[in-house]
This record gives structure tokens, C-alpha cells and sequence, in this order.
């Protein structure tokens, strides 16, 4: 452990931050399985809907600087191109 108050300070706030990026990141991992579960399902009205909740949810990740907004914007195309494969 650092003997110097700021960086005792850091070590706490680093902490902090990485439990709230885990739950973040579990998150986004979540909706994006629900929505690869319903396409392989082939239920495309649920897979549309779960597609706009991992969006959104990607995007808030964005926004907490949890993700790259390159990053998030890739897995959403990538999101896009199964569901519009669908038959």
C-alpha cells in the first residue's frame, strides 16, 4: 500500500470505479446472450425488442465510460447483422 494520502485516496476511488464497471459490464453481457438466445431461438419479434434493450444498454455503458464508443458501436452492428439474417 502507498504511504502518500493521494494515492491512498486513488487505490480507493480505482476500487471503486472497477466494482461499478463489473456490474456494467455483466450487464451489457446479459442482454447481449438474452439477444443471441432469442435469434437462435428464431423469435425475431423478441429478438427485435431484446435488440434495442442491448443497444441502449450498450450505449449507457458508453456513457459511463465504461466502454469505447467504437467498441459498443461495433458489437451493435454486429448485433444488427444477425438479426437481419434471420428467415
Amino acid at each position: 500500500m502507498a504511504n502518500i494520502k493521494q494515492q491512498k485516496k486513488r487505490v480507493k476511488t480505482n476500487e471503486k470505479r472497477r466494482v461499478r464497471n463489473l456490474g456494467i459490464r455483466s450487464g451489457v453481457k446479459t442482454e447481449i446472450r438474452k439477444f443471441r438466445e432469442l435469434v437462435a431461438a428464431g423469435d425475431k419479434e423478441k429478438a427485435e425488442e431484446q435488440l434495442r434493450v442491448a443497444s441502449r444498454t450498450l450505449d449507457k455503458a458508453v456513457t459511463k465510460g465504461v466502454l469505447h464508443r467504437n467498441n459498443a458501436a461495433n458489437r451493435k452492428s454486429r448485433m444488427a447483422k444477425a438479426f437481419n439474417k434471420m428467415a
